[in-house]
């Protein structure tokens, strides 16, 4: 009888914790087109066809539901972009890599849009602990930015008076340029402009050695230029 409840208990909680990723993919999919504050416990029930508090057994209030909604797009930043990229090597390799994998993703989420800066826009100016989270994701992606960059000075791929703060800060303009002329103006050639963008300011801090380390990731590049001529 104790194996059998066991079993019983193991297979339940397991459905529970199949439903809750359920809701989290729908509720990820709201927030993208919606924003996080678009996101209501109401709608996503009727998504699912399921009863509020049916949603609420998984979640304990709104907000926690929009932390666990902002954990899972930062968790598949970081498959997409970082981990591959820390694959490369140290240094321009690895800062190339971390751009054009960056860029491929805004490209992807050109339909439907990027939590990261719909949320910075959202809570701006709104204390609390989703600000919190979320600052806490943008902080940490730019930390590990202004870290690629400190590599490759220190490997000489770039010049040693390169500030790495004002190279992430005018990454993220670029990001941020593309993500605006591609999804609100709908200008084509975004894509190939942030590219540009970005080989210039490389040009003007890379040391006269360093194109032979260079390693862009052409086949990214390739497949985000090619999401380009649909943008």
């Amino acid at each position: 009888m104790a194996l059998n409840h066991t079993n019983t208990t193991q297979k339940f909680m397991r459905k529970g914790e199949l439903t809750r990723a359920a809701i989290l993919d729908v509720a990820l999919d709201l927030a993208s087109r919606d924003g996080l504050e678009g996101l209501t416990i109401g709608l996503l029930a009727d998504k699912m066809n399921m009863s509020k508090s049916g949603v609420f057994a998984h979640f304990g209030s709104r907000e926690d539901l929009q932390i666990e909604v902002l954990k899972l797009y930062h968790h598949h930043f970081e498959q997409e972009v970082f981990y591959p990229s820390m694959k490369e090597r140290r240094g321009l390799p690895r800062l190339e890599s971390m751009f054009t994998r960056w860029v491929k993703r805004v490209t992807v989420e050109i339909a439907s849009g990027c939590i990261y800066i719909s949320g910075a826009v959202e809570y701006d100016d709104r204390p609390g602990a989703i600000r919190e989270e979320l600052v806490g994701m943008v902080r940490a992606w730019q930390d590990a930015l202004h870290r690629c960059v400190q590599q490759a000075i220190e490997m000489g791929h770039l010049r040693s008076d390169a500030d790495p703060q004002q190279l992430v800060y005018e990454m993220y303009g670029l990001i941020l340029a593309l993500h605006h002329d591609a999804r609100f103006i709908k200008r084509p050639g975004s894509v190939d402009r942030a590219h540009s963008g970005f080989e210039r300011l490389l040009e003007a801090y890379k040391t006269p050695h360093s194109g032979a380390v260079s390693c862009a990731i052409p086949n990214q590049q390739s497949a985000a230029k090619k999401a380009a001529q649909s943008v």
